[in-house]
């Protein structure tokens, strides 16, 4: 168990925070979505009915959905883009690891490296496709959670329902998009800028401490 902690702490402990702002999200946004029923003079719904509605899902995936789309196109920006000085750049006129070929002869190699050809081939880009597939689940369930979401609202008020059609156009789904992507690209933005110029000690996202400003790369 002390190796499985030890060799694993990032990844539990990221997880658990994952875990635990969930469920305050969860049981924050019952009350809430209870708070908005009851002002509009509708029943109250219980937890087994929240984590199937709208409100839940779109608040949920709308959220997942700007987290993965800017994974990806940061992993794939980072490929042939470059900043000067930031941790988060490879070297500006030096070849890296990551660039090299897959060798099958490395000791441990993956298995997809030994067997080459097509499984190789999407091997070498599989963290940007699982990232886009991520992306596009969330984005669908966004949709359909946001979707869901305003047809409620719109059976309460005795209002005509949304289709799928119309809706994919409507500027509500938008914005919510656009204000959660807008904040993942800035935060990207600020790392990328912040380590050209600053430093944590002990963290692989930073230079070493003494490193000039103009040093690329961890």
């Amino acid at each position: 168990m002390k190796n499985v902690l030890r060799n694993n702490g990032l990844s539990i402990v990221v997880f658990l925070l994952f875990f635990i702002s969930l469920i305050g999200q969860f049981y924050t946004g019952l009350a809430e979505h209870n708070k908005e029923l009851t002002e509009e003079h509708q029943p109250p719904v219980n937890a087994g009915q929240y984590v199937m509605s709208g409100h839940f899902i779109q608040a949920t995936f709308e959220n997942w959905e700007s987290e993965f789309l800017q994974m990806a196109l940061f992993v794939v920006l980072t490929i042939s883009l470059r900043q000067k000085g930031s941790s988060e750049s490879k070297k500006m006129d030096e070849s890296e690891e990551v660039d090299r070929e897959p060798s099958p002869l490395r000791k441990d190699a993956p298995w997809p490296v030994r067997k080459g050809g097509w499984i190789l081939a999407l091997y070498k880009h599989s963290l940007t496709i699982i990232l886009l597939i991520l992306f596009i689940l969330s984005f669908i369930l966004h949709l359909y959670g946001s979707l869901k979401d305003e047809n409620e609202q719109l059976a309460q008020k005795g209002l005509p329902l949304e289709s799928w059609s119309n809706y994919i156009a409507d500027t509500r789904f938008w914005f919510e998009s656009f204000q959660n992507w807008q904040s993942e690209f800035l935060s990207v933005f600020t790392i990328v800028v912040l380590s050209i110029f600053l430093r944590q000690k002990g963290s692989p996202q930073s230079k070493p401490v003494d490193a000039p400003d103009y040093e690329t790369g961890e």
